[in-house]
This record gives structure tokens, sequence and C-alpha cells, in this order.
């Protein structure tokens, strides 16, 4: 399926007090228009035009004229949009315009600059995202398996076969059919001038007229059951867990603000009160944090507040637990855990599974509903505490077909009621069946598939100081914990060094 896209769209945000100016390029065109044999394309795109050079200026003669400013820009790509963001004093826009304007429409595409960008792209599929973070992997691996077949399913920036057939024609014909005046909106920010937004439509009209056609986002189908593919890896740091499932909401739907409270009692990214963190980490001290997501979170481990500029139409739901300890860890450890064959990452995700299971069978109580929806409404306003990400919030909107969805979801949870958050929890959220990936350490790998497959009791090992100190009815919770069964259908382990070629 596929969706034709014509015209310019701008979003205007008037900042009479602010000193800066935000200007925002968002194509609607993302890694799903990567041609087959060349996926990262778009987002090799993108990085070459904010990594290069004008017609009339260097790579090298622009970062020189721009550091008196104090100006920045830069580029991100994502499932179905490409944003460029540039960010100026107002003092310096006259000088800081033409640089601006010559990178979205007259970019140099030199060799030197494509050679330097794609050799980076080249080493984080081949390398970083295997090496950095176990967390980022286990959530890149989960897309990859959850969007199986699809155009969702390779990373952004593509895989280690693909990158390597990227030329820079192919970038040149990516920019001319797909970063076009077609399928572009233009949000502005800050105390601009009267006649900047005229002269900025003006000037835009030298970027390529071709009407470009896009593919949909794609319908996932709900797994039956629970699959886990394990990433066997040398010298892993412990077991990073990703699971999740296909959901039929986005921003969109009011809907969503009914999830949103639900998620955040589960569990709100980088917040110590959510069930899952106050169970697996500040209750049993398995690890770093826990928590659980209801669209993608672009850069977890270094965002504390959903970032903008990430909408997709595709969406599912996910839980991240952050690594826990292998038993090679925990034998080196404490000698009373010497003979352990297997760390707690079945318990970890039992425990997991299970405190969904919960709110999907028991719904969150209307106290817990107002003290969630409080803090949301206050939460969601630190989303846009910059004129940059006010105005990424607003063009997000357009996308989903609102005009501010932060008000907007405001003004739903002001209207929610707890039987909504409950009625949602149980039309979108269920504990039975999902994909999983886990990134481990390959002395663990199999230990883990055989007592997955076999549904086997996994106790929680403490040492002998950390149980000591548990009261009795945390380590009964561990008993029940360690039996629940979980609908497992297959588990397969797949070597790190096979991933995303």
């Amino acid at each position: 399926f596929m969706i034709s896209l014509f015209g310019q769209e701008f979003v205007e945000l008037k900042l009479p007090n602010s000193n800066k100016i935000v200007v925002k390029f968002m194509f609607r065109n993302g890694s799903i228009t990567d041609p087959a044999g060349k996926e990262g394309l778009t987002n090799a795109t993108a990085s070459v035009i904010a990594g290069g050079g004008t017609g009339d200026l260097s790579y090298s003669q622009i970062q020189d004229k721009i550091y008196p400013m104090a100006a920045s820009y830069g580029a991100s790509t994502d499932k179905e949009v490409s944003i460029f963001t540039f960010e100026v004093h107002k003092d310096w826009l006259k000088e800081f315009y033409p640089i601006m304007i010559g990178l979205m429409t007259n970019p140099a595409f030199k060799d030197e600059d494509f050679q330097r960008v794609i050799s980076n792209q080249q080493n984080y599929v081949d390398q970083v995202i295997r090496a950095s973070s176990d967390e980022d992997y286990s959530k890149k691996a989960l897309e990859d398996f959850l969007f199986r077949g699809t155009n969702y399913q390779h990373m952004v920036a593509g895989k280690t076969a693909s990158v390597k057939n990227i030329s820079l024609g192919d970038i040149r014909n990516q920019y001319r059919n797909f970063f076009t005046k077609n399928n572009l909106t233009v949000g502005i920010a800050g105390n601009y001038p009267k006649d900047f937004l005229k002269r900025l439509k003006k000037d835009l009209e030298a970027l390529s007229r071709i009407n470009p056609t896009i593919p949909q986002a794609p319908k996932v189908s709900m797994p039956d059951g629970i699959h886990v593919e394990i990433i066997s890896k040398e010298s892993a740091f412990g077991s990073a867990m990703f699971m999740g499932f296909p959901i039929d909401i986005t921003k969109a739907k009011d809907d969503y603000a009914a999830l949103m409270v639900a998620n955040s009692y589960l569990g709100e990214h980088r917040k110590s009160y959510g069930r899952l963190y106050m169970q697996i980490r500040e209750t049993r001290s398995m690890n770093y944090g826990d928590y659980s997501y209801i669209d993608w979170y672009e850069n977890g481990g270094a965002n504390m507040v959903p970032p903008s500029g990430v909408p997709r139409n595709s969406n599912y739901f996910a839980m991240w637990i952050r690594p826990v300890q292998i038993a090679k860890q925990l034998n080196q450890q404490y000698p009373e855990l010497k003979d352990l064959q297997l760390g707690p990452a079945h318990f970890a995700l039992r425990m997991a599974i299970r405190e969904l299971s919960k709110i999907v069978s028991n719904g969150i109580s209307k106290e817990d509903f107002e003290a969630t929806r409080t803090f949301l409404r206050s939460y969601m306003k630190l989303y846009i505490k910059s004129p940059s990400e006010q105005l990424g919030y607003l063009m997000d909107s357009k996308f989903y077909g609102r005009k501010d969805y932060i008000k907007e979801m405001d003004n739903l949870l002001t209207n929610l009621r707890a039987e909504d958050v409950n009625n949602a929890i149980k039309k979108y959220l269920q504990a039975d069946n999902m994909f999983v990936t886990i990134v481990t350490d390959k002395s663990e790998a199999d230990p883990l598939r055989e007592s997955l497959l076999k549904n086997s009791d996994s106790p929680m090992s403490y040492s002998n100081a950390l149980k000591s100190g548990l009261p009795k009815e945390v380590l009964a919770e561990d008993e029940e914990v360690s039996k629940f069964k979980l609908n497992i259908k297959s588990v397969d382990i797949i070597k790190s060094e096979e991933t995303f070629r």
C-alpha cells in the first residue's frame, strides 16, 4: 500500500521573548522508503546533507562560519520521517540563513563527505550496535523480530550488507525522489522577522518537485504465544531484555490518554514509582531499571522525557528490563552462589509479565489512577521545556492529525476516569502473546533456552546478605513468581555476529 503526498505544510510558533530561532524541516519519508538491498539509504542521505557542504561552502567552512554564531544543526531519521533542525540566535539569522537554505536545497554531495558519513554508518551496523549498549541492542533486535518481513524491520541505519551497497549516486537519487517540496512540513519557532516565512517559502521552491509515493506503515499481527530470541554474545554484561506486542493505537486516538496513565503506573521511563521498577529494582536489587512503553522511545538511555521527532503509524507496547546478572558473574561474586547454573533472567521475565498480567486482570485502583494522572499532567509539560521540543511536538501533532498534542492530551487527562483507564487496559493490553529478545552472554544462552522451553521453576538466587534483609512476604511472592507459567511457544538462539547482517 502506498500514499501520495502533495504540497508543503507550515507550523509557526511565535515566541516574542525568545532570543533563539528554531527551524525544522520534517520530510515524510523515513526508512520505509529504503529500497530493498539498500536499507539505510534514507538515513545516509540525511546524514550526508547535514554532514556535508553546500554548493558554495565546504563542510569545514560551514563549521568555521557558525562557530562564532553559537549556532547548531543536525539531522535525524526514523521509520517514517527525516528531520533537520537548525537553531541560531536571532541576531545571527541573516548570516546563518544562507547556510541553512543551502544545505536543504543545494547540498554539495561531495565524495569526501559521503565517504566519512557512510564509514561511520557502516561501523555502527557492523560494530557499535552490538558492542556499545546491550540495552539498545535488545531494543533494535526486538523491532527486527516484531516487524519481521515488513518495511519496519530493518534498523534505520540499515544492515551490514545493505550499507555496503549504498553509493553517492543512490544518495543523490534518494534526495531528489524523497526529500521534496511535496512531502515536507516546515516548523519555525522564536522571535523571527515578519517576512521570514515568505522568504523561506520562496527559497524552498528550489527543492525537487517530484510527488513521492510513500509506502504505508505495516499492520503487524499479534503472535500466538510468547516467542523468544536469545542473542548469544561474547562477554555480555548481563541479560538485557526487551519484549512487546503490536497495539492498534497511536497518539492520533483519544484512548491514548487513558493508556498513558496505565503505562505510567506500570513503568514510566526513568521513574522509580512504577510497578516494574518497584518490584524488580527497588525491592529485589536485580538491575538498574525496568520500564514500559506505549510507543517508540528514541535514545532511552540518554533521554529523561520522551523526545519529539519519531512519529509512527505502526505501534507496539513494550517492556524494557535492563541487564540482570548472569550466573558466571554471581558465581565469582558470592561463594554461596558458586554452583548457580542460570542467572535471574527467567525470574525477571516472569516477574515483568506477571506484573502486566495483574494490571490486565485487576486494573488500577482509583487512588493509583488519581496519583498517576496528577503526575502525568505536570510531567507532560516537561516534554516541551525548550523551543525546539515545543515546535517538534506541534509538528508531530500534524503527523497524527492533531493541532496541539500536549494541550489535547492534557484536556483528555482532565476528563478521564479510572474506569476509562481500566477499559483501555482491557482493550489494548494482554500478557499471553508477545515477542521477546534477550541479549546475554553465550555461557547463559543454552541454560536459559532450556529453562524457558520447559517452563522450569526459576527460583530467585540472592546473596545471603541481601536475602537476610528481605521481608517474608517478598520471599513468599518470589515462590509464586518462580512458578508463574509463561505461554512460551518458541525459543531460538542467534549468534550476535549473525544479527543485522
